[in-house]
């Protein structure tokens, strides 16, 4: 075993339950540049995104309004929105071919722990490394949406609560995603571009084709605009609407997340090791 997988293995070998999921957050967390990365596409774009509303209502209030209140907290998820899925999809790339890229993965498979756990652990690995990113971000926009209001309408407690678990579970989702996808392929550049071009460009284009009718369902971004707080749904629609349920919409997501995750649990497996 060679010098650099051997404090992995070992982390491995751990007979806690939580031990493989410690070793996959610390592996995202030790690497330095995915850190600031995400860092920055979230953290970092709403710092600037509300600085920049404060700077300017500072400096010409007659012309510009509060950083705060209900829109700009749309604004703010709208960012996480297109910032925040592209982190969650950097994050699961990394935790699906982190292994694979760093050539330990057979190193892991030796110590005798079943595949599928240590694919399983990636998954809570993962979001324990992602979450917290989104989740201050998002506690950003609110709380200054909330108190640098002005005169405009401030959020309610419910729909910063309700927008929140909204932004997160956007996150989480295309983290899954990109796992998946990740496992699949043995490639994060190619995880990242393949997502990257399905997220900006063709789901948008399959949404504006009308005459797909109910198959435009199949769409996630459909389904997340269904569900999203009815108090910012203006600000964060994508594309044309798509008539569907609540209950529908809950399903399909759902079905991704398990789909994603099956392929993604399959190809370890399966993998040469």
């Amino acid at each position: 075993m060679s010098a650099a997988a051997a404090p992995t293995a070992a982390v491995a070998r751990r007979t806690r339950p939580y031990g493989l999921a410690h070793a996959d957050w610390l592996k995202l967390w030790k690497r330095r540049g995915l850190f600031w990365t995400i860092f920055g596409m979230t953290v970092g774009a709403e710092i600037i995104a509300f600085g920049v509303l404060a700077i300017l209502h500072a400096a010409n209030p007659a012309h510009h309004g509060p950083a705060g209140g209900l829109s700009n907290l749309g604004h703010g998820m709208f960012i996480l929105n297109l910032l925040g899925a592209v982190a969650a999809t950097v994050v699961g790339a990394s935790a699906g071919s982190g292994d694979l890229s760093a050539g330990v993965f057979r190193e892991l498979v030796v110590t005798g722990r079943s595949r599928l756990a240590l694919f399983a652990a990636r998954v809570p690995g993962g979001l324990a490394f992602l979450l917290p990113f989104t989740a201050l971000a998002y506690t950003i926009a609110a709380v200054v949406s909330a108190t640098a209001n002005g005169s405009l309408a401030a959020p309610s407690v419910t729909l910063m609560v309700e927008s929140g678990l909204w932004v997160l579970a956007e996150a989480a989702f295309y983290f899954v995603v990109g796992l998946g996808l990740a496992s699949l392929t043995g490639s994060r550049a190619y995880t990242i571009g393949i997502l990257l071009a399905w997220r900006l460009i063709l789901a948008r284009i399959l949404m504006s084709i009308s005459f797909l009718g109910v198959f435009r369902e199949v769409v996630p971004d459909v389904h997340f605009t269904r569900i999203v707080p009815a108090g910012v749904a203006v600000t964060l629609r994508e594309g044309p609407h798509v008539p569907t349920s609540l209950a529908a919409s809950i399903a399909v997501l759902v079905l991704w997340v398990a789909v994603w995750l099956g392929i993604g649990a399959w190809r370890t497996l399966t993998r040469d090791a």
